[in-house]
């Protein structure tokens, strides 16, 4: 199943792998594939496409940067309704690796993708190299996720135009300028049958997985207290989803962690400030995990 028709201007995914019980992935990837590889995971809501620029400058900085669709998400394969817990993409994030011939990945995640990361580390499933935690940390804040889950759950039978759509953009992000062409908003939505344009993503994924959950951030606090490996964690500095509480917790958790604000950046920071995040982590991974 999907959410309905790619709208014309979709780009197409460079990549397909299969994933935990046969969910097929999409991605993108740019850099030479010898190079050290990135895994780029998105946020909740998001796409591969969150990633572009920022795979784009690691891939000519001599690093093979990868981003994928998680399930459910953009143009990956939609999985049984009770296949959408964190632990499933901790499989498909083991999966792509495999398939990609590296045992050893610098791991970057956003928010649903850094608690993935995390818990892959933590857990002992991937062996990584470096991790990059984008505005995430076990600790969070509640009214910055009932946003988010505001943001997601609203219109479920779909917008009625684009206009709507960027709209609804623009209300959960106005400190970005709202942009004229709406062309770029192909990649987010679907056409669905009934005429309206749909989130890309399976809703059924919201009910299966709640990144806010008591039980679900302990997890990831367990998981913080097993990093021993290079760890960097970048926050936006206007995120009001991982406040300075929050990210100094997990530095005083983790003293290893080497940590960058983002200033004019919140939840999204690698879309909001790209050349601040891309340079920050490249001149991170340039000392921890250096091209060959």
């Amino acid at each position: 199943m999907s959410a309905g028709e790619r709208l014309p201007g979709t780009p197409d995914p460079m990549h397909k792998w299969p994933g935990a019980g046969g969910v097929m992935i999409t991605g993108d990837s740019w850099g030479d594939p010898g190079g050290p590889l990135v895994l780029l995971q998105h946020g909740g809501g998001q796409t591969r496409h969150a990633w572009k620029g920022a795979g784009e400058t690691l891939g000519s900085s001599g690093y093979h940067a990868v981003a994928y669709d998680a399930r459910g998400h953009g143009d990956s394969d939609w999985a049984d309704a009770g296949a959408y817990g964190p632990d499933f993409m901790v499989e498909d994030l083991k999966c792509v690796a495999g398939a990609l011939g590296d045992a050893n990945p610098i791991l970057v995640g956003a928010s649903m993708g850094g608690g993935v990361s995390l818990l892959s580390i933590g857990m002992g499933k991937v062996d990584a190299k470096a991790l990059v935690l984008v505005d995430m940390a076990p600790k969070i804040e509640p009214e910055g996720q009932r946003k988010i889950q505001e943001f997601m759950n609203q219109k479920p039978d779909g917008f009625d135009t684009l206009e709507e759509v960027a709209e609804a953009i623009a209300n959960y992000q106005p400190h970005r300028v709202r942009p004229r062409n709406l062309d770029g908003l192909a990649k987010n939505v679907r056409l669905g049958a009934n005429g309206k344009y749909r989130w890309h993503w399976d809703p059924e994924r919201r009910k299966s997985h709640n990144a806010g959950t008591p039980v679900y951030r302990e997890r990831l606090h367990e998981c913080a207290d097993n990093l021993t490996l290079p760890t960097l964690l970048v926050r936006g500095g206007l995120s009001d989803v991982l406040s300075e509480e929050g990210a100094q917790s997990f530095l005083e958790q983790c003293p290893h962690a080497e940590y960058v604000s983002v200033k004019d950046a919140a939840h999204m920071v690698a879309g909001d400030r790209n050349d601040i995040f891309a340079g920050s982590v490249i001149e991170f991974l340039a000392r921890v995990a250096p091209p060959r």
